[in-house]
Formats: structure tokens, C-alpha cells, sequence
């Protein structure tokens, strides 16, 4: 990417000039920032910068990627979809070769290990398939991306919106402006994702001009959480509509603070039907299992298929069972 191209990536607006105008032009609102405080870039890394060199055409040939362009505003990742995808392109190109290599390699030791018709057979599969499905996969992973990370920022969002909502509220009832509420809302940053969405609407009123309603307006139509977005929808309506701001927060607060509470009481009811299966599924049947197995290897003379299964079973079906049932419950303990 040219640096003068790069150079302009600053929050969606041009940078501003190195040397300020004698005089500002007319109809040109001046742009709010700390004293000493310097617009945040968002500039590519060297590969990025490669990718778009290489890839921009084939990208710009293509179809206009709308949903992409929506989940990458929000997820946050601050790339633009021709940019994004002419990396995923790059990435998939990389991930091609070196697997290419591994293929090579796999197919040579298969075909070394027992030289003969089979292994050759194998040897072929594992130099083809090795590398198409992987980059198969590659490529459909990265262009999942965007959109698993803005619902990971939903999940966070509406984890943390029932404290916000308090903090909102208790702010309304000091008779708080409303833009002062989202900007003391973004420094707070205990409150994760719903701080970073405040800090959106901040920069837009403070740092692009634009008044908070239609920041509120457009924060409700790039945040990845339908609860908030309802909220910042229902801001909207409240105050074009003539009502109160400080009842609106209230009621806000309650119900998700009482929506909270249920969510936590589901997910451990959930929890606690995990733990039971883990003792039915992970514990008592492998054991149950490997006793039968011994059993019958025994009856029947140790039985070399059988002490294959006992080892299988020992060395892979339970390690495999642990670990899902790990990540499984570990994901329900964050979202608690």
C-alpha cells in the first residue's frame, strides 16, 4: 500500500496536515482533541502491505462484500474489505505452499517407511490431500473471522451491559448530559466491550462533529449486540420523541440486571447437567469399559486387538473426552 495511502488511515478520516492552515475555511468545523493527544492509526502491517500491493486488482475485479464490510466495523478490525480480503488471499497463498512442502514430506516418509503399492497409494493422498484441505479450510476460517469476532463482541457486550446500565443510570440521575454520560461511560474501562462501543459515539461527537443523536443512531447500527442496540435505538426515540431520558435508563437498568440473573441461573443449571454427564460419560463408562475389555482380554489369551482397543481407549477416547468437556465448560464459566 502506498504510504500516502496509508498515511490517511486515521479512524475512517483523513490524517490532518503536518502544517496547520493560517485560517480555517469557511463551513469547516475544527476537529476537538486533548492538547498533546494524537489521532490513533490504524496503519497495515508490512505483510498486509504486501497483500494489497499484489492482490488489490483481483480484489477490485471482484463483487462488492457488504456483510463483510459490516462485521469488520463490528469486530472492530480496522481494515477496510478489499484490504481484508486481499490478506486472506495472501494468507491462503502462504498456507498453500508451506503445506505443500508438509505434503511432500508426509507422502515421501509414508512411501519410505514400507516401499510398496499401498504405501505409494497413501504417499499420493497425503501429498494432495494435505494440502487442499488445509488450505481449504484456511481460507474459510479467515474469511469467517470477522464475523466469529463481532459475535464474541456481542457476547462480551451483553455480559457486561447490566453493570453499564447501572452506571448509566446512576449517571442520569445526577442530570447528566447525555454526551457527557457515554464519554465518562468510555473511560470506565472496567466495563470491556460496552466501554469500547461509548468510546465509539465519543470519538464521533468529539473528534468527526456529529451530533450525539446521530452518533447514538449509528453506534446502534454498527454494534454487534441486539440488546445494546435496542438501548441506543431506544435513546434515540426517547428524546426525538419529547420523553425523559433518566425513566428510560431506570427501566433499562432493571430489566437487564433481571435478564443477567436469568442468564446466570441457565447457564449454571447447564453447567450442573454437564457435570453430571462428565461423571456418566468421562468417568463411569470408559472405567466400566476398560474392566470388560481386560476381562475379555484375558479370557481370551491377551488378545492383541483387544489390548489395541484397552490402549485406544485409554490414551484417546478419555484425554479427548476431558478436553471437550474442559472447553466446553470453561466458555459457559466466562460467559457467567
Amino acid at each position: 500500500m502506498p504510504a500516502t495511502e496509508n498515511a490517511t488511515r486515521v479512524l475512517g478520516r483523513p490524517a490532518a496536515p503536518a502544517t496547520p492552515p493560517s485560517g480555517p475555511a469557511e463551513g469547516v468545523r475544527p476537529i476537538r482533541v486533548a492538547r498533546g493527544a494524537q489521532p490513533s492509526r490504524a496503519p497495515l502491517t508490512p505483510f498486509q502491505q504486501w497483500a494489497w500491493v499484489h492482490f488489490k486488482d483481483r480484489v477490485k475485479m471482484g463483487p462488492a462484500e457488504a456483510l463483510l464490510e459490516e462485521n469488520l466495523v463490528k469486530a472492530h478490525m480496522r481494515l477496510r474489505g478489499e484490504e481484508y480480503l486481499a490478506w486472506v488471499i495472501a494468507s491462503t497463498y502462504v498456507t498453500a505452499a508451506a503445506l505443500a512442502v508438509a505434503g511432500v514430506v508426509l507422502g515421501a516418509l509414508i512411501y519410505l517407511s514400507s516401499p510398496g503399492l499401498t504405501t505409494i497409494v497413501f504417499g499420493l493422498v497425503a501429498a494432495v490431500g494435505v494440502p487442499a484441505g488445509g488450505t481449504a479450510v484456511t481460507n474459510v476460517l479467515l474469511k469467517a473471522m470477522p464475523g466469529s469476532t463481532a459475535k464474541s463482541r456481542g457476547v462480551a457486550i451483553d455480559r457486561r451491559i447490566g453493570s453499564a446500565m447501572s452506571f448509566v443510570s446512576a449517571m442520569a440521575s445526577a442530570d447528566v448530559n447525555i454526551d457527557q454520560i457515554f464519554r465518562d461511560l468510555a473511560k470506565e474501562k472496567v466495563y470491556g466491550a460496552v466501554a469500547e462501543e461509548a468510546a465509539w459515539i465519543t470519538r464521533d461527537t468529539e473528534l468527526l462533529g456529529v451530533d450525539i443523536l446521530t452518533a447514538i443512531r449509528t453506534g446502534a447500527n454498527r454494534t454487534p449486540s441486539k440488546r445494546f442496540q435496542d438501548f441506543l435505538q431506544g435513546v434515540v426515540t426517547t428524546a426525538t420523541s419529547g420523553g425523559q431520558l433518566k425513566p428510560y435508563f431506570l427501566l433499562k437498568a432493571e430489566q437487564y440486571q433481571r435478564e443477567n440473573k436469568l442468564d446466570v441461573l441457565r447457564r449454571t443449571e447447564t453447567m450442573g447437567l454437564l457435570a453430571e454427564t462428565f461423571v456418566t460419560v468421562v468417568v463411569a463408562f470408559p472405567l466400566f469399559l476398560v474392566i470388560i475389555i481386560a476381562i475379555f482380554a484375558v479370557i481370551g489369551g491377551g488378545s492383541a486387538g483387544l489390548l489395541d482397543i484397552l490402549w485406544a481407549i485409554i490414551g484417546l477416547m478419555i484425554p479427548a473426552f476431558q478436553i471437550v468437556f474442559i472447553i466446553v465448560m470453561q466458555g459457559l464459566a466466562q460467559e457467567t
